[in-house]
């Protein structure tokens, strides 16, 4: 892929146009300035956006979103709707954490009341919140339960008693998505997600207390109970193993059925299969009850929050109170331009009008709540991006940092480090993500949701 064959559309939208390749259905779009389209080069993130707009029953374009980089199948940052009735669904267009997704929980304190404390509630959250590569956590589900949570999410989180009815009021879709069938979810999948309820993981997911650096849109944040220099606390996670493992097994299930349909497709990662098929029917089911998993863990996680809360405070626990959760790597039914379609959203958040909008930073550097603005609903499914982006792989990290050095840098700067893994931190160093104040100047420009208020780490929880 070359720059040369992208049309300039608008000042934050590029356009590869179907005749680039002649399987391609419809034109591919990518949201980017100038300056980011550079890095964008770097990676196959474009091959694979052109690949996916070859797939049957896809609408209008396949998108990028700022952050873009290379992932299985469709590219990470990439969103693509299918007709409910004619088009497929991929899980290579999921991804493999199936809702991998971002929740904001927000506190009735300041920094500078809480500020000599940071450290211990740091240590704290660590204590509590089990985290790092296959980390099993407190709550170990019996087989009934564990369906249970597949299948009401946080609603069976509040049956358990590790949830209050108005968490689920601020989750995208309540945290429950309907249609799901734990039946349908592998039984070892669900062995490897029966330990994981309350845990965040490795790689780029985290606990993160942060502090309100910003307000950028005083009106909105008023709205939704943010104030300059107040305390709030990021978790970013999904469905751990169990999800991961649902994918796996799914891909394989696709892969041999393709020929069946007389499906052929330009990469094999993007295996699918007719969404109204046996096979497409029973992927939809269990990546819903992944997702619902995904939620009930980030729900239990915040259960954990509130308890390490209580102990390094005494009291207040019940003052943290959900801001939103939304999700990314996720497909839902939606209506755009009047039709019915399967929205793929891979490394991608929802952002329909109105809706809070969640996108975290890389370790060290800021993150961003905006909220969805109309044009997103016009140019991009009700869709943005889900982060900042990696520019350089976790292995070229590990090489260029070290992370006794890192964590050193970040303490320096008033950033208290939990992590068991110092080759882990390295990995998930700042200069391994795109500027992520470009990317959100991206999304805003485009019109995809408006800056509301900038937050700045004070504690980072990594595996």
């Amino acid at each position: 892929m070359d720059k040369k064959f992208l049309k300039k559309i608008s000042d934050y939208i590029w356009e590869i146009p179907k005749s680039y390749r002649g399987d391609m259905k419809v034109p591919a779009r990518v949201f980017a300035s100038e300056k980011l389209l550079d890095v964008i080069f770097d990676d196959r993130s474009l091959d694979q956006l052109v690949n996916v707009s070859t797939l049957p029953g896809i609408q209008k374009w396949a998108l990028a979103m700022p952050d873009i980089h290379e992932g299985y199948g469709f590219p990470i940052g990439g969103v693509a709707a299918f007709d409910a009735e004619e088009g497929i669904i991929s899980p290579g267009g999921i991804g493999y954490d199936i809702n991998c997704g971002v929740r904001l929980i927000k506190t009735p304190v300041s920094y500078g009341e809480i500020k000599d404390k940071i450290p211990d509630l740091a240590t704290q959250l660590y204590n509590e919140v089990p985290s790092g590569v296959g980390k099993g956590g407190k709550l170990k589900l019996s087989n009934k339960d564990l369906d249970n949570v597949l299948l009401k999410g946080v609603d069976a989180m509040i049956e358990m008693g590790y949830a209050i009815e108005a968490d689920k009021e601020y989750c995208e879709s309540f945290g429950r998505l309907e249609d799901a069938d734990p039946d349908l979810v592998s039984k070892t999948a669900k062995d490897r997600g029966r330990d994981q309820l309350g845990t965040v993981g490795s790689g780029n997911h985290f606990a993160e207390v942060q502090v309100v650096d910003e307000i950028l849109n005083k009106e909105t944040a008023s709205k939704l109970g943010l104030l300059e220099n107040q305390i709030v606390i990021m978790v970013h996670c999904g469905s751990r193993g169990l999800g991961h493992q649902n994918a796996t097994d799914y891909i394989k299930l696709m892969m041999s059925s393709m020929p069946k349909y007389g499906i052929e497709i330009p990469d094999p990662e993007l295996a699918c299969a007719p969404v109204n098929s046996p096979e497409g029917q029973k992927y939809w089911k269990s990546m819903l009850a992944s997702a619902n998993f995904a939620w009930a863990n980030r729900q239990f996680i915040t259960h954990l929050i509130r308890r390490a809360w209580q102990k390094v405070f005494g009291n207040g626990a019940e003052e943290l109170k959900l801001i939103y959760d939304v999700a990314h790597n996720l497909a839902k039914k939606e209506e755009h331009f009047g039709k019915q379609v399967i929205v793929h959203r891979k490394g991608a958040t929802r952002s329909f009008p109105g809706q809070p909008v969640l996108i975290p930073g890389s370790m060290g550097t800021a993150s961003y709540v905006l909220v969805g603005q109309p044009g997103a609903m016009e140019l991009s499914f009700g869709s943005s991006c889900h982060g900042a982006g990696r520019v350089m792989s976790r292995s070229k990290a590990k090489k260029e940092v070290w992370g006794e050095d890192l964590k050193k840098e970040l303490e320096n700067e008033g950033i208290s480090i939990r992590s068991g893994s110092m080759s882990g931190l390295a990995e998930e160093a700042p200069i391994a993500y795109k500027d992520v104040d470009e990317v959100v100047n991206i999304v805003d420009g485009a019109g995809l949701a408006k800056k509301v208020a900038r937050l700045k780490p004070v504690a980072v929880i990594k595996g």
